[in-house]
């Protein structure tokens, strides 16, 4: 072993070593209970960010566990289309060309779009790969592959077959600047300053009026009626009564509806149906008209009349202008709101009524919901049932279709009657007419929509398969809970329609790692860090670490003092393992302890070992490095190393033999946290026939039970010599290993004792305090009063021991 331990090498070394090992591979006739998770297909245009990187180590954790422990393993690889994403890219691309979509046609930006996936696309396969992901590769996918895409168009006829997908005009999420529609959930909402306009639409027929409140004047030239609440007495006579909308000149109802608000603005509402959402239900239930003055492009359309081609911006100012002369302005005021902006692009949503095709989804989701209430389906953090739950138990129609050229077009064909067929390939004729001059729908499928089918159709659904049989339903789906919604429920449903059965028992939510001021990481923002780079500068191992100890079930600010701990953690390992093994002589790895520390390390190991299968399980992740962190560093190398270095010295074979079996148990709790170390420390240990990604995890041992708390007095006694300077009588095995590891001779000590027995006394009083106070010890939870407890018995102990 080299004096110090270099990751750059040696993990890239053992990657490929695993992997041409096929020691990643999971096959479906293996007789071994199968344990499965599927990898959130990135975009094929992504590159590894911290997101990736955290939960790529959360799952490796999980599968290497699991492989050790004697499972069949998947962890089944893959890339999303992404639809808007890629589209995007190619658009900017052709732009820079001085080039436009209509100037190259659909099928020639198709190939394009191949084109750079084959050039560009898949990065991040190979950056998960220096991370340590142990994903079978060779089972990549690809949600527009053509197996996968016949899965698609499957599950379109399936939900047309069952009723579900209609075509039909509703409001929708339009975005400008991707030119297509988005779903509720890839609508992001900001806060912005806008201005509240006071607007008197007069009566039909008299000098009265209603004074109405809006920040979007251009839509009122869609208004259709004027709302208000069925219980605001200031409106009772105005109900039934007819309202001219200025400019417009329409003449219009006034309405009762309780969806109005009376708190906002004056309680009267303009009512635009094609261009609020609420207003669209109000419409749609008073069976009022649909007119819409913005057209896909974001200004003003040819129902604007004259001021048609304008911007929504200018509109305004000549709509206001005109008001004012008018004289029915009565006042303007800031007003702060929120907006939905598009989540891909940024840009202002536009709510706009168009033909679209939808999944009706009040019935699909009823045995989603079933599973999650019944815990067939597992949340981490528990809470996010109860969000997932509020979610589908008030779902709305989804919209399906999107007006982009990458992604699955739509299976459905039309003849010149407009009569509709569907049909995964082109059909001979009409199945209505029998006409044969057909034309295929132009949208294409959302992207989720592909995605729903993630944990079956990479097994080979709708086929029959040997995989499909062995590897579902999966076990765990590790995600952010970004995309509980859209991704998650969807899977669920989606699976138990086509399946029969949930498709997954768990779901790991992971923290956001924040950039360290806080804010959210973005390169926009300048506060993206890459993740690629903490591996090339601290190696995968530590930067793995760092990442697990920041999992909490919160967000959290990313800490480089966590990676660095990694990096000490590996060196602190790697130098314990070369003392262990450069001592070893001819010594096998066997258990023959001696004395009461090798004992106590044993016992520490196992017990490490059960709370590590009590964590890992949970998705506990960061108490679980913790774990690890101080049975490494401070019982292993700092007590049990520093106790036996005399002994190994001297040739004792004994000590020898079990130092290379504690160490073998070591470096199978560590792996699947730190694979890449472990795997290069475990090949120099003697007698190796396999590889340590497949040793068994260590079998429970409670041999050495009794020994778990043996070295509780010395390790007391070398606390208060550290901070103090005294020390405590001490005899026999505690003494001498109190001597082997403190060596009190090396350390100079001012003999301060009086300052801490000032600090334990403070410490003892606050603790008596606490544990003295009903509220404390009835309210807060059982382990943290028993921790109390414990502290104040340790403080006592520690006084006595220096008074002494």
């Amino acid at each position: 072993m080299e004096p110090l331990y270099q990751p750059q090498g040696i993990e890239e070394r053992w990657q490929r070593t695993w992997e041409d090992e096929g020691l990643y591979n999971a096959e479906a006739d293996d007789s071994r209970d199968p344990f499965v998770i599927c990898l959130p297909p990135p975009n094929v245009t992504d590159r590894l960010h911290m997101g990736h990187a955290l939960n790529a180590s959360a799952q490796d954790v999980l599968i290497r566990w699991h492989r050790m422990r004697g499972f069949n393993t998947l962890w089944q690889p893959g890339y999303d289309h992404a639809g808007i994403a890629l589209q995007a890219v190619m658009t900017r691309r052709l732009a820079a060309e001085g080039k436009t979509l209509q100037d190259v046609g659909r099928e020639k930006f198709v190939e394009l779009c191949w084109e750079f996936i084959r050039d560009y696309g898949g990065q991040i396969m190979g950056q998960l790969r220096t991370l340590g992901a142990s994903l079978d590769y060779r089972r990549h996918r690809f949600t527009m592959d053509d197996a996968y895409s016949a899965a698609v168009m499957r599950f379109f006829e399936h939900l047309w077959e069952r009723g579900y997908v209609y075509r039909g005009s509703r409001i929708v999420n339009w975005c400008p600047g991707c030119a297509s529609t988005v779903s509720d959930l890839e609508v992001k909402h900001r806060e912005l300053d806008d201005t509240l306009t006071w607007i008197r639409y007069p009566l039909d027929g008299g000098d009265a009026h209603v004074t109405i409140a809006t920040v979007r004047p251009p839509t009122m030239l869609a208004d259709v009626a004027v709302a208000v609440h069925p219980a605001d007495t200031r409106y009772t006579y105005f109900v039934g009564q007819q309202a001219i909308v200025p400019i417009a000149e329409r003449r219009v109802p006034i309405i009762a509806d309780e969806r109005v608000d009376p708190t906002f603005g004056t309680g009267a509402v303009k009512i635009t149906p094609g261009h609020d959402p609420m207003d669209w239900e109000i419409g749609r239930d008073h069976d009022l008209p649909e007119p819409m003055v913005i057209g896909l492009d974001g200004r003003m359309n040819e129902n604007a009349g004259e001021l048609a081609g304008l911007s929504q911006e200018e509109a305004e100012k000549r709509i206001l202008a005109e008001l004012d002369k008018r004289g029915l302005i009565e006042k303007r005021e800031s007003y702060r709101h929120s907006v939905g902006h598009c989540d891909r692009s940024g840009d202002r949503i536009e709510p706009l009524v168009l033909l679209q095709w939808w999944v009706e989804m009040t019935e699909l989701v009823k045995p989603g919901i079933a599973a999650l209430k019944e815990g067939r389906v597992r949340s981490h953090p528990e809470q996010q049932t109860s969000v997932m739950l509020a979610f589908l138990e008030n779902i709305r129609p989804w919209c399906i279709s999107r007006q982009l050229w990458w992604g699955h077009r739509i299976p459905v064909w039309y003849c010149a009657d407009g009569h509709t067929t569907v049909s995964a390939d082109r059909p001979a004729a009409c199945a209505e007419c029998g006409k044969s001059d057909l034309t295929q729908e132009e949208d294409v499928l959302d992207t989720w929509f592909s995605s729903a089918l993630w944990p079956f159709a990479t097994l080979g659904w709708p086929e029959e398969t040997p995989d499909l049989e062995t590897f579902y339903p999966g076990d765990v789906c590790s995600t952010g809970r970004d995309i509980n919604f859209l991704w998650v429920s969807r899977m669920i449903w989606a699976g138990l329609e086509l399946m029969g059965d949930v498709p997954f028992q768990d779901v790991n939510y992971h923290a956001m790692i924040m950039a360290p001021d806080g804010r959210r990481m973005s390169k926009s923002l300048g506060t993206g860090i890459d993740p690629t780079e903490l591996i090339a500068e601290h190696g995968a191992d530590s930067t793995r670490y760092g990442l697990l100890k920041m999992a909490s079930t919160q967000d959290v600010r990313f800490s480089a003092g966590a990676i660095g701990e990694g990096r000490k953690l590996s060196n602190k390992l790697w130098n314990v393992a070369r003392l262990m093994l450069g001592a070893a002589g001819d010594a096998t790895v066997e258990l023959r302890p001696r004395d009461v520390e090798e004992r106590w390390i044993l016992a520490r190991l196992d017990s490490a070992r059960a709370e590590l299968e009590t964590l890992i399980p949970e998705f506990e992740f960061s108490p679980a490095t913790a774990l690890l962190y101080h049975l490494t560093f401070d019982d292993f190398c700092d007590w049990y190393a520093e106790a036996i270095k005399p002994r190994l010295y001297d040739g004792d074979t004994d000590a020898r033999a079990t130092a290379l079996a504690a160490l073998e148990r070591l470096l199978k709790l560590l792996h699947p946290v730190m694979p890449h170390v472990t795997e290069e420390i475990w090949s120099h240990l003697p007698g190796r026939e396999t590889r340590l990604i497949v040793a068994p995890w260590p079998e429970p041992d409670d041999r050495f039970g009794s020994d778990l708390h043996a070295l509780d007095r010395a390790q007391e006694a070398a606390a208060i010599f550290r901070r103090s300077g005294v020390r405590a009588d001490l005899d026999g095995d505690d003494r001498r290993i109190f001597d082997a590891v403190v060596r009190p001779e090396r350390v100079k000590t001012d003999g301060n004792a009086e300052a801490e027995i000032e600090r334990l006394r403070k410490e003892i009083a606050r603790a008596e305090g606490m544990l003295a106070n009903e509220r404390f010890t009835s309210k807060a939870p059982a382990e943290v009063v028993a921790a109390e407890r414990e502290k104040l018995e340790r403080y006592r102990r520690e006084l006595d021991a220096i008074s002494d």
